[in-house]
């Protein structure tokens, strides 16, 4: 998988990149990672990519040829007629990130993430680009780069080889499903010692007994998100899909969770984005 990353902060991916899995995704040739600075397609000799918006009110709002043309020379670079970047445009108003949608994306050859700054991106140029709207939470942060930097994480842990265990990632919250497709939060792990401060490992986990621990786990999983996250119970996340923008549309992915031993919900052209962005 190869991913793009827009931004006028460059610097902040450095460190990043070069830490825990998405360092091992790429030392694992298994993903790679090419930053770009929105500001060096600046047409302008102070590389300016803001200026105040129409209508007044308070913030800059970022320009339409910088974007444009930085998005226009990446998509240039190692391109081919059979691989089309997927943009994502980090941005509040976009559609909540979800593991069925990093599911998706894990499968795509390619993704563009546009990194949004100030008060947010000329609407102009978002709807010429129409990228897929993605949002880590309900909440607004400086940039779209911590949730570029989230995505990317995301993403790169489920490359094949990159956690070292082929069950790592089908194991996690959000992965284990009901036979109904309802998702699951993970169950509690333990390690040694076996007491400790007076609380110990509940015997099953130490009687060999691998049929009683998996349904053990099972339960635990199954009671934890009822205490936890009961929504997840009472809501399935892909019960009204609808489909990805034209420019978006791939074939649907086909990759299998492991889930209550049943396989992961297929994410095709199923999903979709919102619209425009303050920042992340």
């Amino acid at each position: 998988m190869r991913i793009d990353v827009l931004t006028i902060f460059p610097d902040l991916f450095t460190g990043f990149l070069a830490t825990s899995i998405p360092a091992n995704a790429i030392a694992e040739g298994a993903l790679s990672c090419h930053v770009h600075d929105i500001r060096a397609h600046a047409a302008n000799k102070h590389h300016k990519v803001d200026d105040r918006p129409f209508g007044g009110g308070p913030g800059m709002v970022m320009m339409c040829q910088p974007i444009f043309d930085a998005v226009q020379a990446a998509e240039s670079q190692d391109s081919s007629p059979d691989v089309r970047a997927v943009r994502v445009l980090l941005t509040p108003q976009g559609e909540r990130l979800t593991q069925p949608r990093v599911e998706w994306l894990a499968q795509q050859p390619r993704l563009l993430l546009l990194c949004g700054h100030y008060e947010g991106i000329d609407e102009r140029v978002i709807e010429e680009l129409n990228p897929l709207e993605i949002s880590i939470g309900d909440y607004v942060l400086s940039g779209g780069e911590l949730g570029a930097m989230v995505l990317i994480d995301a993403v790169a842990r489920l490359q094949p080889g990159v956690l070292g265990h082929e069950e790592s990632a089908a194991e996690d919250s959000f992965s284990v499903r009901t036979p109904e497709g309802a998702h699951l939060l993970d169950c509690p792990h333990y390690t040694r010692p076996r007491e400790w401060n007076g609380r110990v490992v509940p015997d099953v986990l130490l009687s060999g007994d691998h049929a009683a621990v998996d349904r053990w786990r099972d339960e635990q999983r199954i009671e934890r998100t009822r205490m936890r996250r009961p929504d997840l119970l009472q809501h399935d996340p892909l019960a009204n899909p609808q489909p990805l923008p034209a420019a978006n549309t791939h074939k649907p992915a086909t990759h299998v969770a492991r889930a209550t031993r049943s396989n992961a919900p297929k994410i095709g052209d199923e999903l979709h984005g919102q619209t425009a962005p303050e920042g992340a």
